[in-house]
């Protein structure tokens, strides 16, 4: 292997639900939030780099109440000494780290949302990194999207 994950933890959390008829709305309209993934790789110091995987849950123009809920993952991984290929590097930061911590990224997701007092929210347990790094390499202008539908 050409990386090792040296450590996981929650870099920023935020859940904000501003007013008690944005909660009463939420199950019947979640429909109309786009999951969203932003992926980001920091290099830092010794072949060490800072992966911060971002979950946001965003709303579309139709949404009157809406809330605001990110949750940025970070992942530090070590990069092998004699590993120099640029391009699976990006796919290691792009793909591999995202799908090894989504499952955890998952849960804390969720886990914000039954804390809160909702559980009738289902949100998509499985995504597909691999294709959306393809997706993100042929249209560049294309953000990291999974649509409404994954939610209900």
């Amino acid at each position: 292997m050409s990386y090792k994950i040296v450590s996981k933890f929650i870099k920023d959390i935020s859940f904000e639900i501003p007013n008690t008829e944005t909660f009463l709305m939420l199950e019947k309209e979640i429909s109309k939030y786009n999951l969203n993934f932003d992926v980001k790789g920091i290099p830092l110091k010794n072949r060490i780099i800072e992966v911060n995987t971002i979950l946001t849950l965003a709303p579309n123009q139709e949404v009157k109440h809406k809330i605001l809920t990110e949750v940025n993952f970070a992942t530090l991984i070590s990069i092998d000494k004699n590993f120099e290929d640029k391009k699976e590097l990006k796919k290691i930061i792009l793909v591999e780290i995202p799908k090894a911590i989504y499952p955890t990224l998952y849960g804390i997701f969720v886990y914000l949302f039954k804390q809160a007092g909702i559980n009738n929210i289902s949100i998509e347990k499985e995504v597909n990194f691999e294709k959306m790094y393809l997706d993100k390499k042929l249209n560049p202008v294309n953000k990291n999207l999974i649509k409404e539908k994954t939610l209900s």
